[in-house]
């Protein structure tokens, strides 16, 4: 049986995607959750925990593209133990949670969705062309999965101006 855990936070530093010796993808960060407490003249935080998170594949790469230092996140994934030997030979020992999924916290705030493309975008004539983000190999070739249609300039507009709506209500 496996231990799962879901807990909520605040990403505690930049996201870097690593690749493997085996050429998987990875990204590591540290969700730091602070308790609240009511005392007699308000509220007051308590001690701040932080809790070490893993991201492999597919997860790591969009991890690392949708997140910044500060996000509010939701996570979820298998408890694990990873240990080490120190340069002095003293044995170490900290807890991971190998995550499943991983998003923003939408109780403390709005996000959008937007799906990967692996299209390949059409450059200015005097720029390579960008081949957008690198293929999931655990995905099978067919491109039934990629996106039918495209926005139109309308629908962007749209979009930005929606966009431009809901800052402006935050603000």
């Amino acid at each position: 049986m496996e231990s799962m855990m879901t807990l909520t936070g605040n990403v505690g530093h930049s996201i870097e995607l690593r690749q493997t010796k085996t050429g998987i993808n990875t990204c590591t960060f540290r969700v730091g959750t602070t308790p609240r407490y009511r005392a007699a003249d308000g509220w007051t935080d308590g001690p701040t925990t932080w809790v070490s998170v893993v991201c492999y594949r597919t997860l790591a790469e969009h991890v690392a593209r949708s997140l910044d230092k500060g996000d509010p996140v939701v996570v979820h994934g298998r408890v694990r133990t990873q240990a080490w030997t120190g340069s002095q030979g003293e044995p170490h020992e900290k807890m991971v949670i190998e995550a499943l999924t991983v998003g923003h916290d939408l109780n403390r705030g709005v996000t959008a969705f937007a799906r990967p493309t692996t299209r390949v975008v059409e450059a200015p004539p005097n720029q390579a062309p960008n081949p957008g983000p690198p293929r999931d190999p655990m995905m099978a070739d067919d491109t039934s999965a990629e996106p039918e249609d495209e926005y139109d300039e309308d629908q962007l507009m749209e979009l930005d101006e929606a966009e431009e709506e809901l800052a402006g209500a935050m603000a």
